[in-house]
């Protein structure tokens, strides 16, 4: 039987990028995408920050940037889904056309600028929302903002009382100055500030992680495990898009501005994780993201010291179905090796 998705596949690329997503959304939301039975491995299942992961695929921030449809993405199989990125005062984000499908090359490029509804918006849906199944909240700033550190700390203040996890994100390419707040002397001023937030915020604090992008000296990357190993952080999420280019995309939109994920992001980025893992020495939890678009690219992710993956890309190309078949590979290929555990594969790479 065809999967729904080999059905609206075609359909949804005859639409604009944007217009496409905007009708996927609309149809998780009227409940006319049918759930999947997530699969029941428990070789999958680990705990991180008191939490327990089901398995560790999980739906990267930006596709369900309001907070709209994360039990529906829940639902078809997802370990945990990540919502925003969501800054305080609602954003128009950047000038449309700012989303890019490069199909020859399995990508995406986007210049979105933090489109979202705002805080006031995400928390009330998170609120009400049942506390079922795993849900962050990634954390932006607004484009005119001079004091970035206030709006993370409005964003703690809002969102922490209703999110499992939060996430400080300093690394997409399309707010103007933000990754600049990836500096050493920027990042533990911001880091500081947002802790102090999260511990005025709730009397249990979700764990509070920072997303960093790819594009890292190794100066970059050393100072950042340097600033998370201090304290204040709980892990970290490697990586972002990239605004590097990698040789070899045939794309005819491979040259547009903005950050690009997808297929040609997965070397770059599992190289930066696996230089954190070892940078960190494993004492943080770190979730890979970039290019994963089969069980081999999430299990080698784990293997260069991810304890937690993401993905949005490859769903475009492949569907939602693609995270019960990650999943499922994902447990033959730890039984494969011997691996009865998920977190006994993690960094297993790199030792």
């Amino acid at each position: 039987m065809p999967d729904l998705y080999d059905l609206a596949g075609p359909l949804l690329r005859r639409f604009d990028p944007e217009r496409a997503h905007g009708l996927t959304v609309a149809a998780l939301k009227a409940g006319l995408v049918p759930g999947r039975a997530a699969v029941a491995e428990p070789s999958l299942a680990i705990r991180l920050w008191n939490l327990d992961f089901a398995n560790p695929v999980g739906l990267a921030a930006g596709f369900d940037k309001n907070a709209e449809v994360c039990d529906a993405m829940l639902g078809q199989g997802f370990g945990f889904v990540e919502v925003g990125s969501v800054t305080p005062r609602p954003q128009a984000g950047n000038p449309r056309p700012r989303l890019f499908r490069l199909s020859e090359d399995g990508a995406v490029i986007n210049r979105m600028g933090f489109n979202n509804q705002g805080l006031g918006s995400v928390a009330a849906r998170l609120e009400a929302r049942p506390r079922r199944g795993i849900v962050g909240a990634n954390l932006g700033k607004n484009k005119e903002t001079e004091d970035a550190a206030a709006d993370y700390e409005a964003g703690i203040a809002a969102l922490a009382p209703h999110s499992d996890y939060l996430v400080i994100n300093v690394s997409s390419p399309n707010t103007p100055g933000l990754r600049a707040l990836q500096g050493r002397a920027q990042l533990e001023a911001l880091v500081g500030r947002a802790r102090a937030a999260l511990d005025r915020a709730a009397a249990k604090p979700p764990p509070l992680l920072l997303k960093i992008a790819p594009d890292l000296t190794p100066e970059d990357m050393t100072d950042i495990a340097q600033v998370a190993l201090a304290g204040g952080l709980d892990g970290l999420i490697v990586s972002n898009t990239t605004i590097g280019r990698p040789d070899g995309l045939r794309s005819a939109h491979r040259a547009e501005t903005g950050g690009l994920s997808g297929a040609p992001l997965f070397d770059l980025s599992t190289r930066v994780l696996g230089e954190m893992w070892r940078l960190t020495e494993g004492r943080l939890p770190l979730v890979g993201v970039g290019g994963i678009a089969s069980g081999e690219d999430a299990y080698a992710k784990i293997r260069a010291g991810a304890s937690l993956v993401q993905l949005y890309s490859a769903l475009i190309y492949q569907g939602t179905g693609l995270v019960v078949r990650i999943n499922r590979d994902l447990a033959r290929l730890l039984a494969r090796d011997g691996f009865a555990r998920l977190a006994d594969a993690v960094g297993s790479g790199r030792r």
